[in-house]
Order: C-alpha cells, then sequence, then structure tokens
C-alpha cells in the first residue's frame, strides 16, 4: 500500500515538473506566450520599480528548472523511493511546480492582481518544503545537491521574486507609496528582503543555497538601480549591504555548526 503510494507521488511530481517546464518555455516568449517582462504593460519590467531586478538576474531561472528536473528524475530512482526525506517532500515540490506554472499563466492573461496571491501562496510552500529539508538529513552528497540545493536556490530566488511582483501591482494600481520617496521604500524592503535571508540562514545553519539566490537577487537589484533607466542610489547600496549580511550569517552559522559538531565528537 505504502510503495502504491510512493508511485503516485513519484510520478505527480515529474507530470508536475512537465507542465511547469511548459509554463517556462511560454513565458519566455516561445510557443505564442509574451515574454513576462512585456505583460501587463511591462509592470514586471527591470526598470517598473525601485526593487525589480536586472534582466540578467533571471538566468538564475535555467539553473533552478535543471535542478528540479533532476529532482524529478532524482526522486524516482529505486533507492530514493522510499526515503523519508522524498515521502515528506515531494508533494511540496510538486505544488511549488504547479503554482510556479499558474503564476506565469496569471501573468500570461494580464491578471497582475492574481499573480500576486499566487507567488505569496508559492513562497509559503517552498518555505515549508525548505523546513523538510533542514529537519531530514539528505542521503548523501548527491541527494543534498539535487534536493536540498534545488529547494533553497528556488526559496531565495522566489523571496526576491515576491517583493518584486508586489511591488509591480501596487505600482500598476496607482499606489504612491502614502507620500513616502520610492528611494525610501526601496530600502526597506530590501533590508526585509536580507532579514529574511539572515533568518533562513540561521534556520539552515549549512543550507548555502537560499542564501546564494537571494543574494543574487539582491545583487541585480544594485545592478538595476545603477544602470538602468530608473536609478536609485540608496535603494543599490542597501541592496549591495543586505547582500553581503545574508553572505555573512550563511558563512557565520556554518561555522558554528561545524564547531558544534566537532565539539561532540
Amino acid at each position: 500500500m505504502r510503495e502504491s503510494k510512493d508511485v503516485v507521488r513519484q510520478i505527480t511530481v515529474a507530470a508536475s515538473a512537465t507542465f511547469a517546464l511548459i509554463g517556462a518555455f511560454v513565458g519566455s516568449g516561445a510557443y505564442g506566450g509574451t515574454p513576462v517582462e512585456e505583460v501587463a504593460g511591462g509592470a514586471l519590467s527591470a526598470d517598473a520599480t525601485v526593487i525589480a531586478p536586472a534582466g540578467s538576474a533571471f538566468t538564475i531561472w535555467s539553473i533552478i528548472y535543471l535542478g528540479l528536473v533532476a529532482y524529478a528524475v532524482w526522486q524516482m530512482l529505486p533507492k530514493q523511493t522510499n526515503t523519508e526525506l522524498h515521502r515528506r517532500v515531494g508533494y511540496w515540490v510538486a505544488a511549488s511546480l504547479v503554482l510556479n506554472a499558474a503564476w506565469i499563466l496569471s501573468i500570461q492573461f494580464d491578471m497582475l492582481a492574481l499573480s500576486v496571491p499566487v507567488i505569496i501562496l508559492l513562497l509559503v510552500v517552498l518555505v515549508r518544503a525548505y523546513l523538510i529539508t533542514v529537519k531530514l538529513p539528505a542521503a548523501g552528497a548527491i541527494d543534498a545537491i539535487i534536493t536540498d540545493g534545488t529547494i533553497g536556490l528556488y526559496l531565495g530566488w522566489v523571496c526576491v521574486a515576491t517583493a518584486a511582483n508586489i511591488a509591480a501591482w501596487l505600482t500598476a494600481i496607482g499606489f504612491t507609496g502614502f507620500g513616502v520617496s520610492q528611494d525610501v521604500w526601496g530600502v526597506a524592503v530590501v533590508f526585509v528582503a536580507g532579514a529574511v535571508g539572515i533568518a533562513l540562514a540561521a534556520r539552515g545553519r549549512a543550507h548555502f543555497a537560499p542564501s546564494l539566490s537571494l543574494s543574487w537577487g539582491l545583487a541585480w537589484v544594485a545592478v538595476g538601480r545603477l544602470t538602468g533607466d530608473l536609478i536609485s542610489q540608496p535603494t543599490a547600496v542597501a541592496a549591495i549591504v543586505a547582500l553581503v549580511a545574508v553572505l555573512a550569517s550563511a558563512a557565520v552559522f556554518t561555522a558554528a555548526r561545524l564547531k558544534a559538531e566537532q565539539t561532540v565528537r
């Protein structure tokens, strides 16, 4: 009975990965789709808001999708079938893949308002998946790279994407920031993103992946605000400070864990 449930889970993950890949191709402008940066009147373009990352930031999706495909294949291998990690995390990964595709579809149909709850739900699902990988150790280095690494990169990037998506929607509906300048809002949001990154580093200890992808996003926010059409030096400086803090915290917590392990031994 449990083995049959494992097979259903494995097929569900694989099917969800296929669905997400199709959505990614559509979102890139292939198969008649409109590139994400061009939909909704350019609300999600690199210069739409002060916290929008520069266009090159989105190349990270190639790595994330590669990792997700690798995970879909990896979790179907016989040795991975009945591991507690994949039993616990599999459906959460599948849910994230479906939500990813749903987000792209909402954008393709110019439903920017709908994309906000979808990406927030995606973030919640990824947080849950990440906490499972923190609690249940991977079975070796390969499992850690494919499972922990992919989920971590996915989560870190979606943290940045969620903030950018909400900002794009608020800008599109005419939100003026209660009279507060966009520079101040930009600094505040990137500092919140940095705080989230530090919290993930503290919770994950040696899980570097969320810190890397979140820092990647912050770095491209800085690039966008220093070189794009929408210049905001305060936001750029704040993004650089935040990414340094995220990477430093990841290093500190990892060193602390290694030291604790050596003490126990």
